[in-house]
C-alpha cells in the first residue's frame, strides 16, 4: 500500500451500524491487534487490553448495557478497549514498588490516550481489510455492570468499545468542521462563531437528506444536547471502584 492509498482509506471512513453474517476471519482480527500492539504508548507502558467478544449471547447483552445498540450484537466481532494499569501493578509488585499513579488524574489521561492511539490503529486497519467499524462509546454506559460481565479486574477500565464486521450497506459520510476551527496556527483563534454557524448549516442539510427530513438539527444544537448533563453517570463510580483517584 503506497501512501496516497493510507490516504484514502483514513478520508473514506465513516460509521456503519448495519451488517452481514459473513465472519471476520482469526487472520484478519490477529493483523487488527497487531496493529494495537504497534500503537506508541506512554513509557512504552503499553496501557492497553483489548478483549474480543464473539459469543451472540454475550453481545446481545453488551448491546443492552451500551444503551440498546441493535449492531453491537449483529456484527460477528466486537471489541473492548480498556485502559489498563494492572499489568503495572504486577510490574510494581514483582520490583518491591507502590502503584502510586492510579491516585492521580494522569494515569486516566495516559491510559485515555493510549487507547485512543490504539483503536485508531484497528480502525485504519479494519478499514483496509475492507471491514466496517463503529466506535461504542456506550460502553460507559453501565460500565460496572460491563466489568462484571467480563471479569475485568482492578485498575483496568473500559473505555470504548468497536465494532467489526462486513457492511451490510456503507452510511453516507459525515462532514466535518470546516478546517479552520480546528487547526490552528502559532496561537489558539476562539474567533469560531461564524464557523460553527457555517457547519450547522452543513450538518443541517446532511441531517435533512439522511433522514427524508424527520431530522434537521445542526452540530452546536445536537452537541449542546449531549452536553447539558452527565449523560454517563457512572463513569466516576466506576473508575473509584477499579483503583483510580482523581488527586
Amino acid at each position: 500500500m503506497n501512501k496516497n492509498e493510507l490516504y484514502e482509506i483514513l478520508m473514506n471512513h465513516r460509521s456503519i451500524r448495519s451488517y452481514t453474517d459473513q465472519p471476520v476471519s482469526e487472520q484478519e482480527l490477529t493483523l487488527i491487534m497487531n496493529s494495537v500492539q504497534a500503537a506508541p504508548s506512554s513509557i512504552n507502558g503499553q496501557q492497553v487490553s483489548v478483549i474480543s467478544i464473539e459469543d451472540r449471547q454475550t453481545k446481545e447483552k453488551i448491546a443492552e448495557l451500551t444503551g440498546n445498540q441493535p449492531w453491537v450484537a449483529q456484527a460477528p466481532v466486537f471489541l473492548l478497549f480498556c485502559a489498563d494499569f494492572f499489568r503495572a501493578k504486577l510490574a510494581a509488585e514483582l520490583n518491591g514498588e507502590h502503584l502510586v499513579i492510579t491516585e492521580s488524574m494522569e494515569s486516566i489521561l495516559v491510559g485515555a490516550t493510549d487507547v485512543g492511539l490504539a483503536m485508531g490503529n484497528a480502525i485504519a486497519v479494519a478499514e483496509s481489510l475492507e471491514l466496517g467499524i463503529v466506535p461504542i462509546g456506550g460502553v460507559r454506559n453501565q460500565p460496572i455492570e460491563l466489568i462484571e460481565l467480563l471479569e475485568i479486574p482492578e485498575y483496568v477500565f473500559p473505555v470504548s468499545g468497536l465494532v467489526i464486521g462486513h457492511p451490510a450497506d456503507l452510511s453516507a459520510k459525515k462532514p466535518r468542521l470546516p478546517q479552520k476551527a480546528i487547526w490552528h496556527k502559532e496561537r489558539y483563534d476562539t474567533n469560531l462563531e461564524g464557523l460553527i454557524k457555517e457547519y450547522d448549516q452543513t450538518i443541517s442539510n446532511y441531517m435533512d437528506k439522511r433522514t427524508n427530513g424527520k431530522e434537521t438539527r445542526g452540530w452546536s444544537q445536537e452537541i449542546s444536547s449531549f452536553y447539558n448533563h452527565i449523560y454517563y453517570s457512572e463513569v466516576r463510580r466506576m473508575l473509584e471502584q477499579q483503583g483510580f483517584d482523581f488527586k
